[in-house]
């Protein structure tokens, strides 16, 4: 179903429309960790839309689809007569898939409409089938770099579209496509299929959405990848909100099979960009959490009523409010030297990353390169703490914070690569509710330059990142009002050809970027100290050799994006990156108790 985001068409090859099951913690095995009485299964209030399960004297093979609970003859109260502990076949496949699918008929409250076909598909033959390789062009594959340079989570001479292909071939347990109408559940190489019933339940949701809404309608396919990421924020948020549910069940008084002890994960050597795998994850948690608001106040009328309009931006799933106003971003091109925008690409050449990347952007300087940048005033690893620190929690997994101050004020943006020659450059507008929340903004993205540069920032100069950084080059950050506009082309030159108009200054010609650190405007509610030193977690304007995070704080062994994914737990393919990521900073997942 989803192009899974504009950040890449690597699930494209999927399936042209699929919806995936990325998992990102520990699932169904820790469901009694913390898990809600069976009762909650069925809170919220009652509705029209809401059926009641049938009792297992009416359930009968022979019945047709309208009852709830019950299918091919299956009860939910039933159990499966065979141990998985040797892998499934496909008789007993078809078996676990009526009894889930049963379940899942009594959690959600409603019938499928049809059988669901489920087949099993490995590791690595998966993932073969859906690097993206050939598919997508040239032309697309340099704007994504630039897309995803601009977020500052790949690297200039590294490929955003290889290290999207190795987060979905290694994070990934199963999918569910729209257009094929089939489930297929990712399993380890080398062994037998055993099934994580997490997945299945998850899978069968969709499946479920799919019957009811369509799945393949164009309203379901993000055009921008906030749009993505926020359309995915119904979509796998009750998924998620189910999987919940199913969870609790288990471990109330449903009999149900382990999760493998493999996850169906990577395995040991998988390697993951950690900045676009949080990205990719945001759906799953804020999303479970958006729903489960709206089946509390208005029951699963309200959470069809949210799959027939769906959320538009990731800021609407985030603070869980379908009324979130977002504000027109005003841009221009006037590049000059030859500069040319991608028109074919995005929408008519630009990228909207939204709140949710955009905070990534911002945390993932802490965890990779040791900067702290979203709270100057502390720690690296304490900026790393703020993703791990939600005010709402799930009951069964961890979720993961993506709200804060410096991106809380999103209103819109456009981000534009251009291209000139083998010259590659952007131009990236944004807009926040008010002249402080772009202030905010403004000071972070200021801060996350000089953590890299030799210099401090002036304003109104371009500042310069030198080659031997992740991200080098010349960059130009403006503030007008509410407004925002970034602006990064390999030399100063380039920055001034990309904005004639902007009434920018090079730098010095000893290299020196300027003095000033601050706004240098009068209305941003205070100034904030932008300097090198007080933009780093105390390291100064470290360089971008990925050792950064080491430091005193314990911030992990910050080797790279790929981290020590070698821990492993039950649950879906991801969680051993995520158990990780959690390991290496010395913390632990949190769960609700």
């Amino acid at each position: 179903m989803r192009r899974v985001l504009t950040l890449s068409t690597a699930a494209a090859a999927v399936a042209a429309l699929a919806v995936l099951c990325v998992a990102f913690t520990a699932g169904v095995a820790a469901a009694d960790a913390g898990a809600v009485p069976a009762a909650s299964a069925g809170n919220g209030p009652v509705t029209s839309d809401a059926v009641p399960s049938a009792s297992a004297e009416e359930c009968d093979p022979g019945d047709g689809t309208e009852l709830v609970g019950c299918w091919n003859g299956t009860h939910y109260e039933e159990s499966v007569d065979f141990a998985e502990t040797d892998g499934l076949n496909e008789t007993q496949l078809e078996a676990l898939t009526d009894l889930t699918m049963a379940r899942v008929e009594h959690v959600r409250q409603r019938p499928f409409k049809r059988d669901v076909p489920v087949e099993t598909v490995t590791r690595s033959e998966y993932a073969n089938d859906t690097a993206s390789g050939g598919n997508g062009s040239a032309a697309f594959r340099r704007w994504n770099d630039q897309v995803w340079e601009a977020l500052f989570v790949v690297g200039d001479e590294t490929d955003a579209n290889d290290e999207i292909d190795s987060v979905f071939g290694g994070a990934v347990s199963g999918f569910y496509s729209p257009a094929e109408d089939r489930i297929v559940i990712v399993v380890p190489d080398g062994e037998s299929p055993d099934i994580d019933p997490s997945t299945l339940a998850h899978e069968l949701l969709h499946a479920m959405q799919d019957q009811y809404h369509d799945l393949t309608r164009p309203r379901y396919v993000g055009v921008t990848q906030d749009g993505d990421l926020a359309v995915d924020g119904i979509i796998e948020g009750e998924a998620v909100h189910v999987e919940e549910r199913y969870a609790a069940r288990c471990a109330d008084n449903w009999t149900c099979a382990e999760a493998p002890e493999s996850g169906g994960g990577g395995g040991s050597g998988a390697e993951f960009n950690f900045g676009i795998l949080q990205t990719v994850l945001q759906p799953y948690g804020d999303g479970a959490l958006y729903v489960r608001e709206l089946r509390d106040e208005g029951g699963w009328a309200a959470v069809n009523a949210t799959m027939n309009d769906p959320p538009e931006s990731t800021a609407e799933v985030i603070h869980r409010n379908p009324d979130y106003e977002e504000g027109n971003v005003t841009f221009q091109d006037a590049a000059t030297g030859g500069w040319e925008t991608y028109p074919d690409q995005g929408v008519d050449g630009a990228e909207t990353a939204g709140e949710a990347s955009m905070f990534v952007m911002f945390w993932y300087q802490s965890l990779e390169y040791g900067h702290a940048v979203l709270e100057p005033d502390a720690t690296a690893q304490q900026n790393v703490q703020i993703h791990l620190d939600t005010e709402a929690n799930l009951e069964t997994r961890a979720v993961y914070n993506y709200a804060h101050p410096v991106t809380d004020g999103w209103a819109g943006d456009e981000l534009y690569p251009y291209r000139n020659g083998d010259r590659d450059g952007y131009v990236w507008a944004t807009e926040w509710q008010t002249a402080d929340d772009a202030a905010a903004f403004r000071d972070a993205y200021v801060r996350m330059l000089t953590a890299r540069g030799d210099g401090e920032f002036a304003d109104g100069t371009v500042y310069e990142i030198g080659g031997e950084s992740d991200f080098p080059g010349a960059y130009a950050v403006v503030r007008n009002g509410t407004s925002v506009t970034i602006t990064h082309a390999p030399s100063p030159a380039g920055v001034l050809e990309l904005r004639p108009n902007a009434d920018l200054a090079l730098p010095d010609a000893d290299g020196e970027n300027g003095t000033d650190g601050t706004d240098g405007t009068d209305d941003t509610g205070g100034d904030t100290d932008t300097d090198g030193s007080d933009g780093t977690s105390g390291d100064g304007a470290s360089d971008d050799d990925g050792d950064g995070a080491n430091g005193s704080d314990g911030s992990g062994d910050g080797t790279g994006s790929d981290g020590d994914t070698g821990a492993s737990a039950p649950g879906f393919g991801v969680v051993a990156a995520l158990v990780a990521l959690v390991t290496a900073l010395g913390l632990s997942a949190r769960r609700s108790t």
